[in-house]
């Protein structure tokens, strides 16, 4: 008990690491360094109508609203990010960033009225090897800052898919069909659903999902990602 209670304390003298670029920081809620907040290299999507993200969605799905906090390129801070949160257990910084969503939409009068966070579910295998679902920590760090309930278990992912890193858009639709599969569609119908997920490239798995999810009655979608890869 002592020692849970002398754990804040500590953050509050004891540096840790920056996520970003593992310089010192002290604060408990800190996991990037000034330096690096304020070189995120934020999109202000959400602020406007037919904006990049929402024309990938154009003719394919019918949505509401969509944006993507920053932008994603390789060897960049982003990336560095993403893979501390992916693939370094840093829970954190999916917490932290999800804050920083969060506040974003908060700027606008677009996304006003989410009643309910979706988070992009992983296959199960893939996230009891993982942990976690980084797109539920985004989704938690969002659900803080804008007072939404978290939907976990309203849809799951019952297959696995090859790696959509190397496909292009048509290979990368046909590879999420059928991956999806409602679990709880009377907790979602008649309200307006925000999805959310890590970095959107082609939209396929998004689409994947939110069609699902729109075969509820009278169901609204929007879409919200941390980032939109930058060809």
């Amino acid at each position: 008990m002592f020692k849970n209670a002398l754990h804040p304390l500590l953050h509050l003298f004891i540096p840790h690491h920056c996520a970003g670029c593992g310089s010192d920081i002290i604060g408990r809620q800190q996991v990037l360094c000034m330096h690096c907040i304020n070189r995120l290299p934020v999109t202000g999507f959400h602020h406007h109508a037919d904006n990049p993200i929402e024309k990938i969605f154009w003719g394919r799905m019918p949505i509401d609203a969509a944006s993507s906090y920053l932008y994603f390129s390789k060897d960049s801070l982003l990336q560095h990010i993403v893979h501390e949160l992916k693939y370094k257990g840093n829970k954190e910084l999916g917490l932290f960033i999800g804050r920083k969503m969060g506040e974003a939409l908060l700027q606008t009068q677009r996304f006003q009225q989410i009643d309910a966070l979706v988070p992009l579910p992983l296959f199960t295998a893939r996230q009891r090897k993982r942990g976690y679902n980084q797109a539920s920590l985004l989704c938690r760090g969002m659900a803080a800052v804008l007072s939404l309930p978290v939907l976990e278990q309203i849809i799951r992912r019952h297959t696995s898919s090859d790696t959509q890193t190397n496909k292009n858009r048509i290979d990368r639709w046909l590879n999420m069909q059928h991956k999806f599969e409602l679990q709880q569609p009377d907790a979602i119908s008649g309200k307006h659903i925000l999805l959310v997920d890590d970095v959107i490239t082609t939209g396929a798995t998004l689409e994947a999902c939110g069609q699902q999810l729109l075969t509820v009655p009278s169901t609204r979608l929007s879409i919200m990602t941390m980032a939109f890869t930058v060809k």
